[in-house]
């Protein structure tokens, strides 16, 4: 076809070329538009009565002398048109036709009844052709034209104006803009037409006006009907039965279509908006699927920052939003907030709907209810890729599983490895107990509100400390920390917990991206530095900005003191209890551990003095620098146990890395390989005929790992283990576990083990019933439980609901009633309502979903991911400290508070302490203890001054080892014996004692018989069953955490304290034999004795 000639000429501007086919349709529409708008001015100006061919008309109207069944056509055919109005619509036919004939001409492809039968076609003849007529026929000049049908080529041109605005500005056409835009000029058109209709008809009868007209369409099409405005000829009442026979066809299809597309688009999610996203910021979730503890916990999370308030989540999922999600984002609270699209991260459509190039972050999380975890982190690895692809500058926070998947995704700004963090957050539980709740809870948001209306002590006390977090400040900027400029780091520490009870942990530099926990006394404070530090709020938020400004403008009347001079008051009155000896701030000589009581404090019969601690460390007055000072002797010269055991340690670099992006740790190292087959514990080789972990003759005692396969991730087990950090003779043997049945369990020395740690089965985290993916391990781990009750078990799961069947007992009265306060925790919109039981609070059970709140934090505080990763050693930074505990003894109880705590470790090891892990015996009535009673002693116990609780108290229970007693034993069995034969004639909580104590009982027959069975399995195989008889029951006893506790917080004897030790690594250690007689080289070695690591 010939491009040049005239006709394609003519159809590249009318219809091929977007932008002038858009400015004819337009200047269509508004030619339509106007010949409706100069009929209604017609219908304004036009009286019936003075029509032509009405002079018959005059005489009967004036009467109002109708007789039924005539009809005057004459005020229906003829209608008054003036002269400049007719001038006017005659224009407008003629250059409507016009340009119909002209598009009809250029699309003709051949078939001239197409064209000619077009509705379109059609009404442009019936409204434009009489006009041309009455041009060479003046007297059909007042003839009635329905000028009105133009209002169906209106809507005809407004939507070939809207498909054509799609295509030249580029965008793709909404489906439901469209749909929502057709019913509405359809209904328009009906309304008008109906109007316009009844309005001329009626000109022979009622002779309505056109708001009549109006009013009386209103009604009828809404159904009521009131009836006083109806026709009076058969015509008008003809049209309106013909126009609500077309109402209820073409009404209910286009509603039709409208409610599909909008289903539809609630599948999908529509779009959010450009101009929302230039005015509002948003963050964008990329999720697999969508689970709705998943979404609570991110929303929960992400909103419980004050400045996150006005921030909008977009949620990017391919899969279809289901029920439960549904529901929540119908909340008021949330669907103002959140807006799901449903679509892929990997279709650059998607990602523009979601608005990504405008986002301040993307959240790509895995799913790790995966049968495959691998294959989710290539989803993952795809995701980021895109996202980066599409929008460079939007900021990502990736979570991915597996280690070894890591070094794809390394140009994220923040990552989190589940399995690295499972793993090493399990070792540290082994030797820093319930490090995993530590974590935990200070990766979550809370106020500290929790359980704080419990009758229970420990609640109040562990719900209160849970509230603390960490937070950064410029030191410049700083209440807290402004004044210690120019001092140690340690004295910076010490003394803001004094005054403020904040715990400064760590350090960065201006000019350093690397956090330095407790960098040690060595380290100067900066004004320049941003100081990290534990709270329960941060210090903008706090009372102290107000008391400070109060308390600079009344110092600065007054004359200033010395530098190094404590406040004359502090903000916090309950110090009493710390005392600082000024006058001797040297170094004293130390015949014991670091917490050792002073001996001069026993001669001259005063309260025991605490060394202070220095501003400006100094090398007579850091013990840290000397802290392994002994280990050149450890090192060149091996103890007898090792050199029998044939064990040489190195320190050094792992010679090989299980996976690409492994930090490198400095940990203890074997000088040689050790063969394969002599890693086989359960079978002897050529080297060693042992075949059991009790022939190897372990020291200390063992770590058992039972997991299902040996994967990468366990190199983040057993790095923390094997620390350069950790003394020689504190670590302990690991024996890994592929399969767990009681032979093998009895054969790698459970009896005698540490810890046992149950890793979460891979091929178990799939499930038809999502919550039923941990219903392996918690079986496996009751099952343990039950035939270990003091085996220490260490496990995670995948949900955290699952937490509360963990060491299940179903009629424990307790664990009933901490169900229940739990359940209130949620009500209340808790983030933490598991906290409270008891596996949890105890570090036995941990869920890493919990973590995932670590990378939603991440968006604010952009450290907590580094600070997490060198608290569990994942990372090691120069200068930065490690993770460890020490055990509070009955010869440390002379220190009394956390407080002076606090000040010993400051001025002895630079230690900063942290928190505590507490455990406390619990006397509950479902104990063992009282199945021990005896009959006189019950019949006394009927009286009503005896009331037994459910809830425990914290004192010691030690009847449980009198219930072994045989005699004891008897009589509880005749006791039970006589209780079942006597009659129900008791109270209610009588008989509820009745019940408890036969189900104890019970207990008791029941455990006898378990020991039994393990005891008979450790004969058949030739082990010895005497570890498995030492083994005592500790289930009547409850462990919790508190996270920076408050300074007058007394110290109890077998207390665990968390601390932050400054890296040995930094200082060097002066030469010469004067060290050893140092006291810097006592409280090294000292300190090594008394801490549990």
């Amino acid at each position: 076809m010939n491009e040049n000639t005239f006709k394609e000429r003519l159809k590249l501007f009318f219809i091929k070329n977007q932008r002038s086919s858009l400015r004819i349709r337009l200047f269509n529409f508004s030619l339509k538009l106007l010949s409706c708008f100069l009929y209604i001015v017609r219908v304004l100006l036009d009286d019936p009565t003075q029509g032509l061919g009405c002079k018959e008309l005059n005489r009967s109207c004036s009467n109002q002398n109708y007789t039924p069944g005539t009809i005057d056509w004459s005020p229906i055919i003829w209608v008054n048109r003036s002269l400049p109005l007719w001038g006017l619509q005659v224009s407008v036919a003629v250059i409507s036709l016009f340009e119909t004939l002209l598009l009809s001409y250029l699309s003709y492809k051949g078939n001239i009844w197409e064209q000619i039968l077009r509705i379109p076609f059609l009404l442009e003849i019936i409204n434009a052709v009489p006009f041309i007529i009455t041009i060479f026929w003046p007297v059909l000049r007042n003839l009635f034209i329905p000028v009105f049908l133009n209002c169906w080529l209106a809507k005809h041109a407004l939507e070939n104006m809207i498909n054509d605005l799609h295509r030249a500005i580029q965008r793709t056409q909404s489906a439901m803009f469209n749909q929502v835009l057709i019913l509405i000029s359809t209904l328009l058109c009906l309304i008008f037409t109906c109007i316009c209709g009844i309005q001329h008809l009626e000109r022979a009868g009622n002779r309505l006006t056109l708001f009549d007209s109006l009013y009386f369409c209103i009604v009828t099409f809404s159904t009521v009907g009131f009836g006083d405005v109806t026709p009076k000829i058969w015509p008008s009442k003809l049209l309106v039965v013909i126009m609500i026979c077309v109402a209820l066809v073409v009404l209910p299809i286009q509603f039709e279509q409208l409610a599909y597309l909008w289903m539809e688009r609630q599948k999908s999610g529509g779009n959010y908006s450009r101009y929302r996203a230039q005015t509002e910021k948003h963050v964008v979730l990329c999720v697999s699927s969508l689970k709705i503890d998943l979404l609570m916990d991110f929303l929960n999370e992400f909103y419980a920052h004050p400045r996150l308030q006005d921030y909008y989540v977009v949620i990017l999922c391919p899969t279809e939003m289901d029920a439960q999600v549904r529901r929540v984002l119908q909340i008021p609270m949330w669907s103002q907030r959140v807006i799901y699209l449903q679509g892929s991260a990997l279709k650059d459509q998607d990602l523009l709907r979601a608005k990504m190039d405008n986002a301040e972050a993307c959240f790509i999380l895995s799913s790790r209810c995966e049968v495959d975890r691998t294959a989710a982190d290539h989803q993952t690895i795809l995701r980021a890729w895109a996202v980066k692809d599409f929008a460079p500058n939007c900021p990502l926070y990736v979570q991915i599983l597996k280690p070894e998947n890591k070094f794809h995704i390394k140009f994220a700004d923040h990552v989190v490895c589940e399995e690295e963090f499972k793993y090493a957050m399990l070792a540290l539980n082994c030797i820093c107990p319930a490090t995993s709740t530590l974590i935990t809870l200070l990766v979550h948001t809370s106020r500290g509100q929790e359980s704080q209306q419990s009758p229970e002590q420990w609640q109040k006390m562990y719900g209160r400390c849970s509230g603390n977090e960490v937070y950064h400040i410029s030191l410049e900027e700083s209440t807290f920390f402004a004044e210690y400029e120019g001092k140690s780091f340690t004295y910076a520490s010490f003394h803001a917990h004094k005054k403020f009870g904040v715990c400064l942990i760590g350090v960065r530099k201006e000019d350093n991206k690397n956090i330095l926990l407790n960098p040690g006394p060595r380290y100067i404070m900066s004004s320049t530095d941003i100081c990290f530090y534990i709270n329960i709020t941060k210090e903008e938020n706090s009372a102290f900005k107000k008391q400070e400004k109060h308390r600079k403008n009344h110092e600065s009347k007054l004359s200033c003191h010395g530098a190094s001079r404590l406040p004359v008051h502090s903000i916090i009155a309950s110090m009493g209890t710390v005392a600082i000896d000024l006058q001797d701030s040297g170094c004293r000589g130390a015949s014991r551990a670091t917490l050792a009581l002073p001996a001069e404090a026993g001669r001259e019969g005063r309260r025991p003095s605490i060394a202070p601690v220095l501003e400006v460390a100094d090398s007579s007055s850091c013990q840290t620098c000397d802290l392994f000072s002994d280990q050149s002797e450890d090192e060149t010269t091996p103890s007898d146990d090792e050199v029998s055991a044939g064990l040489d340690y190195a320190k050094g670099y792992p010679p090989y890395s299980p996976y690409i992006g492994s930090s490198p740790t400095f940990c203890h190292l074997l000088h040689e390989k050790v063969p394969f087959c002599c890693l086989r514990l359960d079978k002897g080789c050529q080297h060693n005929y042992y075949e059991d972990a009790k022939a190897y003759g372990f020291k200390n005692k063992l770590i058992i790992v039972a997991a299902e396969t040996a994967g990468n991730g366990l190199y983040n087990f057993i790095v923390p283990l094997r620390a350069y950090y950790r003394p020689k003779k504190e670590l302990n043997p690991i024996v890994l576990l592929l399969d767990n049945p009681l032979d093998d369990l009895l054969r790698c020395g459970v009896t005698f083990a540490a810890n046992m740690v149950v890793v979460d089965k891979e091929s178990t985290m799939s499930a038809e019933e999502d919550y039923m993916a941990d219903a392996k391990t918690i079986v496996n781990v009751q099952t343990l439980f039950r035939l270990f009750s003091s085996l220490s078990i260490i496990t995670e799961l995948t949900h955290p609901a699952n937490m509360r069947f963990m060491q299940f007992r179903a009629k424990d009265c307790y664990s009933l009633a901490l169900s229940k306060l739990e359940k209130k925790e949620r009500e209340k919109g808790s983030n933490l309502a598991f906290m409270f039981r008891l596996p949890f609070a105890a570090g036995r059970v941990f869920s890493i979903s919990m973590l995932d709140t670590l990378l939603y934090q991440s968006f604010v505080k952009d450290f907590m991911i580094s600070i997490t990763r060198l608290l569990l050693g994942l990372d090691t930074t120069p200068g930065s400290g490690f993770l460890c505990s020490m055990k509070i003894t009955e010869e440390d109880l002379w220190i009394r508070t956390y407080a002076r705590l606090y000040q010993k470790l400051c001025s002895s090891t630079g230690d900063i302490p942290i928190g505590v892990y507490r455990t406390e015996s619990q006397k509950l009535t479902t104990s063992e203890s009282q199945i021990s009673i005896s009959m006189e002693e019950w019949e006394d116990t009927k009286d009503t001054k005896d009331q037994f609780s459910c809830r425990g108290n914290h004192r010691n229970s030690t009847s449980s080892d009198q219930s072994d007693h045989p005699l004891l034993r008897r009589k509880s069995m005749q006791w039970a014996r006589r209780l079942s034969r006597r009659a129900p004639r008791h109270s209610a909580k009588t008989a509820e004692k009745i019940n408890q104590q036969r189900m104890n009982l019970y207990r008791r027959s029941e455990r006898q018989e378990l020991a039994e069975l393990v005891k008979n399995r450790m004969k058949h195989l030739g082990l010895s069953p005497a570890g498995y008889d030492e083994m005592n029951d500790h289930q009547n006893t409850l462990s919790y955490i508190l996270i920076n506790p408050s300074p007058d917080t007394r110290l109890e004897l077998n207390d665990i304290v968390y601390l932050i030790r400054p890296d040995p690594l930094t200082y060097v250690p002066n030469a010469g034999p004067s060290r050893k007689g140092s006291f810097c080289n006592t409280v090294g070695q000292d300190t090594r004795e008394e801490t549990q690591l």
